[in-house]
């Protein structure tokens, strides 16, 4: 085997299909194409835009005069699937049918495990995910909701927390295993877990749960919900997207761009300011809960994620007004940005230098 592993990374967002090149940990280029809502919305289903993602995939690698051939793995980011174990995935037919056939949710990371398939297979190469969306560790205690019909899930941005989870058992110069750890990803969606021992035994469903988003409701004062789902002003599929996409930020000021709410609270928006303080407010309470989870036993919060940054007319206001409520439970650490696309590379790199087995789904 060769010293150095050559892998392509795909990971496709609701918006963008982001593309990268890594031999081994190192990354080679990468780039981030975007797609504009007319664009998409020619598809009435997700997976109906897989030829549209996956074009722009092999102009990408044409573009850089990447040989295919040259490649030793393709990772996808793993889609929503039914609940896995953490680690990597060898991509098989009973994965490509679940997210074609049956997925548990419409999601674009539902195309990075497709894509991946299809463009390793003319090659005769691996095809892996890595740490899916789909990720499960909760403990038992943790599924119960209050209602028998109903049970918590864990969906939410795994690949992201796990690898600021690893950063940081490296910086400590510990093993991820011997941690307890708080770990928040702040972006579109917003995921606060409970990490103990390698293990993420608590969090809350990033599309159903928790604080309020750019774009999400969060959990909301479900009576309340309860009348308006029966008031008839709605369809179901209007309230989902009230709930998912149209809810949060964009509801209360009609935006889900961080920046454009940091510059009309520079400009002495009063509205935006309590709301951007709102949601600090509602992550910092979901932080505290996770640390009941941990019996205050909390080595670091972690928080990373495109929301988890230094820049802008705020600078790091939001990061700050959460700090200044979970500083008595740890230290916090900041983490701007993601490693998503690194993690993904790493996660085949170790399968294929056997220092992990890849993991089958079934």
């Amino acid at each position: 085997m060769k010293k150095n592993l050559r892998i392509l990374v795909i990971n496709p967002g609701s918006t963008s299909t982001a593309i990268a090149l890594f031999e081994d940990d190192k990354l080679l280029d990468k780039e981030t194409i975007r797609h504009s809502s007319e664009e998409l919305s020619k598809h009435k289903k997700i997976f109906d835009q897989h030829e549209l993602r996956e074009k722009v995939i092999v102009n990408f690698l044409k573009k850089k005069n990447i040989d295919i051939n040259s490649l030793d793995a393709v990772v996808g980011r793993g889609g929503v699937l039914k609940p896995v174990k953490s680690g990597a995935y060898r991509i098989n037919k009973l994965i490509l049918e679940d997210l074609k056939e049956r997925p548990r949710i419409e999601h674009a990371s539902n195309l990075g495990a497709i894509i991946a398939y299809d463009l390793a297979k003319k090659v005769g190469i691996p095809s892996f995910i890595v740490d899916s969306v789909a990720v499960d560790e909760l403990e038992p205690i943790a599924r119960i909701s209050g209602m028998s019909e109903i049970e918590r899930e864990s969906l939410c941005h795994v690949l992201s927390m796990k690898a600021a989870a690893r950063r940081m058992a490296q910086e400590l110069g510990k093993s991820y295993k011997e941690l307890d750890l708080i770990v928040v990803h702040l972006g579109g969606g917003i995921s606060v877990s409970a990490h103990r021992k390698g293990r993420m035994i608590d969090v809350n469903n990033a599309s159903a749960e928790g604080p309020f988003t750019p774009e999400r409701t969060g959990g909301l004062p479900c009576v309340e919900l309860v009348k308006l789902c029966y008031s008839n002003k709605y369809t179901l599929r209007e309230m989902l997207t009230k709930l998912i996409g149209k809810g949060g930020l964009v509801d209360y000021l009609g935006t889900n761009n961080l920046l454009e709410v940091e510059e009309r609270i520079a400009k002495g928006d009063k509205k935006a300011e309590l709301l951007y303080q709102a949601m600090a407010y509602q992550v910092a309470k979901e932080i505290a809960a996770m640390a009941a989870v941990l019996k205050g036993k909390v080595n670091a919060i972690v928080i990373t994620g495109n929301g988890a940054r230094n820049k802008g007319a705020l600078g790091n206001a939001f990061v700050n007004w959460i700090k200044e409520r979970v500083n008595f439970i740890a230290p916090v650490t900041l983490y701007s940005g993601t490693d998503e696309m690194k993690a993904l590379a790493l996660g085949a790199v170790r399968v294929l230098k056997g220092e992990e087995k890849a993991l089958e789904y079934k």
